[in-house]
């Protein structure tokens, strides 16, 4: 388990190890469910899954670290997806892909932003592809949007966790 953040860290260090903290929980939430638990709507308000989340969360990576700050094209299998005729596409796909894909997928898209970001020595860097209404966001934007994406889905991932375990069987 990853410990919490350092409490005397400088600015960087405490968004990356914040958002580490709050990917390596999303990582263990989904290693917790079996294949049919990642696909099962659990709670019958939302269609979301934990693994619909976690592709979702491996989209966000990909389309912050990647595509809006260094305008790189969406990875794949983002770059490909049908997006136009279904805008939560990520969600709605992770049916069809196992935990370990799952996993797999959201591990590669972060470290693919640590790779980027290690690259980037200002938190003041500006984004090359603007966002909200053509506005420039800085690196230090992103880490907290991220910050903030990441940990908000880690609770919905806790509300369909408690589900998932409800509907387990009792030993």
């Amino acid at each position: 388990m990853n410990p919490y953040p350092d409490v005397t860290a400088g600015e960087r260090e405490s968004l990356e190890q914040f958002l580490d903290f709050h990917r390596a929980g999303v990582l263990r939430t989904l290693g917790e469910v079996t294949g049919g638990e990642a696909a099962a709507r659990t709670l019958e308000a939302t269609d979301l899954t934990v693994g619909g989340i976690v592709k979702h969360l491996a989209a966000m990576e990909d389309l912050w670290f990647s595509h809006k700050l260094l305008d790189v094209p969406p990875a794949e299998p983002w770059r490909s997806a049908p997006f136009d005729q279904d805008r939560d596409w990520e969600f709605h796909s992770a049916t069809e892909n196992t935990v370990d894909e799952l996993s797999e997928l959201y591990r590669s898209a972060c470290d693919a932003s640590r790779h980027i970001t290690a690259q980037i020595e200002s938190l003041d860097e500006r984004a090359v592809r603007g966002s909200f209404e053509g506005q420039f966001v800085s690196l230090r934007w992103i880490y907290l949007h991220m910050i903030e994406e990441t940990a908000q889905h880690r609770g919905h991932l806790d509300l369909l966790m408690d589900a998932v375990r409800q509907a387990r069987p009792k030993r």
